[in-house]
């Protein structure tokens, strides 16, 4: 077996795996409770999943036609720095639009960071 005929097999691996998580995604955004919890689900799972689509793309095109493709790994890179923050953001945005945490959730901490001040007006509003 020659060294391309193995990266093409790594490369089409990694691009099995890449579907595999992105089947796994697929359930935790149908099975999760609530909005938080599916955007961990979208964010974390399926940003694993297209990592290893596009790097298996890469090593099998490398392989196989030795071709260095610049833009899947421009691709690569854009994946993994924008889809975390583009999850933080929807979630920090769903949180401040005062969306509801699952029944099962048993602590909400940033709540007492985020809305003191409100509470604390509230409060002295009430008093006069």
């Amino acid at each position: 077996m020659s060294v391309n005929v193995m990266g093409e097999f790594i490369g089409a691996l990694l691009i099995l795996l890449g579907g595999i998580a992105s089947v796994i995604s697929v359930f935790g955004l149908i099975r999760l409770p609530d909005v938080y919890t599916r955007s961990h689900a979208a964010t974390k799972s399926s940003t694993l999943a297209v990592l290893l689509t596009l790097s298996g793309t890469f090593l099998y095109f490398l392989f196989r036609e030795q071709f260095v493709s610049v833009r899947v790994l421009l691709g690569i890179v854009f994946v993994f720095l924008t889809a975390p923050v583009a999850g933080h953001l929807l979630v920090r945005a769903a949180y401040r639009s005062k969306v509801k945490l699952a029944d099962i959730s048993t602590e909400d901490a940033l709540h007492e960071v985020l809305y003191t001040n409100e509470t604390e007006n509230d409060g002295s509003s009430d008093k006069s």
